[in-house]
């Protein structure tokens, strides 16, 4: 087969610059959903070389770079989408509990050996062994998972002897809210104005954003600079130890020294930036998995209280799709505005050497 007559000049300056865009923005190497769409546009590419005419090899060339633009934008905000294609707030949209009949009340015990485990959903804002501090923008509009910054740069968590970056897969629950204005009983400081933190402590190493069905196994009062930060932990419900671990004293039998880890973590991971030791509600105590259950209830109650507009959350943004009784609630034109005005976000830098670096602490 031959491809029919065009301007030589033409045809192969589109291509190249075509090709230019995918090299330079990474898109052959991507394998999540829009690496599918960029396997679409290429295969039009291709296709596009036995078109008729200059004019029509034109149009489409100038329509892939355009689309290939719009996949870009898309990308570098990391906004989350639900299984309908639709874009949603991960930290308002997304549902706390896997089983939709449990939305209303969280039991404080069940039998370990009944199997009817409460599951949860957890966000993944870091996957374990990277250091980049990704979390939700609670800020933002739609709330989208971007890496903190901090006096003008990228944030990295540092290496604490003898651990690389996060220890788990670090993360959210959605729909909780640790409330600033209101002081926890148990450790006496206010909350952290974030949703509530989750350490999984399955086998499999998890990607940025993704959504895991967890059950909590227990929890430790974090006080992070006078703030209540709690911590759960939780193990995937697909983890091959699922079954055998149930609640915290479960964590210590089958995985001596996790919870001592997690604890010293905690306490130095800021140390290294200059800054004092963490410290702890209970001296550093894990309480055990109905206590935990007990929180989250309270930080989702919380979240309702933030945004049914009945708690003042300053600027944390509430715009949702699918909280309907929620005075924020957006309907789809409204979401597709924030998303074609959100600000551009610029090119990544090179990340310095200095993230590879370990410190001894705690002598």
């Amino acid at each position: 087969m031959h491809a029919p007559d065009r301007p030589l000049r033409s045809g192969v300056r589109s291509i190249e610059v075509i090709l230019r865009v995918v090299k330079e923005w990474g898109f052959e190497q991507m394998t999540t959903e829009s690496g599918s769409e960029f396997q679409t546009l290429t295969t039009l590419l291709l296709k596009s070389y036995f078109l008729q005419s200059s004019l029509e090899w034109f149009t489409l060339s100038l329509y892939l770079l355009c689309a290939l633009v719009l996949l870009r934008l898309k990308l570098k905000y990391s906004l989350t989408e639900n299984s309908k294609g639709k874009y949603i707030s991960p930290f308002h949209d997304i549902p706390l509990f896997a089983d939709s009949n449990e939305d209303e009340e969280v039991p404080a015990k069940r039998s370990k050996n009944n199997g009817n485990e409460i599951v949860l959903n957890m966000i993944v804002e870091v996957p374990r062994w990277t250091n980049a501090k990704m979390e939700i923008a609670t800020k933002e509009p739609l709330n989208p998972i971007k890496q903190d910054v901090k006096k003008g740069k990228l944030r990295y968590i540092a290496n604490i002897f003898p651990h690389k970056g996060y220890i788990w897969n670090y993360g959210a629950l959605p729909q909780t809210w640790e409330d600033p204005k209101h002081t926890d009983d148990n450790t006496g400081c206010c909350g952290d104005n974030d949703p509530i933190d989750v350490c999984e402590i399955g086998a499999q190493v998890r990607t940025l954003g993704e959504v895991v069905k967890v059950k909590a196994l227990g929890i430790v009062g974090l006080i992070d600079e006078g703030e209540t930060d709690w911590k759960v932990i939780a193990i995937s419900v697909d983890d091959p130890y699922a079954q055998k671990i149930h609640d915290i004293d479960d964590v210590r039998k089958f995985f001596p020294g996790y919870l001592e880890a997690t604890v010293d973590w905690c306490r130095l991971y800021k140390v290294p930036d200059g800054k004092p030791e963490n410290k702890f509600a209970f001296n550093g105590t894990f309480k055990d998995k109905a206590f935990a259950l007990e929180i989250i209830k309270s930080t989702h109650e919380s979240w309702k209280a933030l945004v049914h507009k009945k708690a003042d959350g300053g600027a944390i943004k509430c715009t949702n799709f699918l909280v309907g009784t929620s005075p924020y609630c957006c309907n789809e034109e409204d979401i597709q505005s924030i998303v074609q005005t959100a600000t551009a976000l610029v090119e990544e830098p090179s990340v310095s050497k200095e993230v590879d670096r370990w410190y001894f602490l705690g002598q």
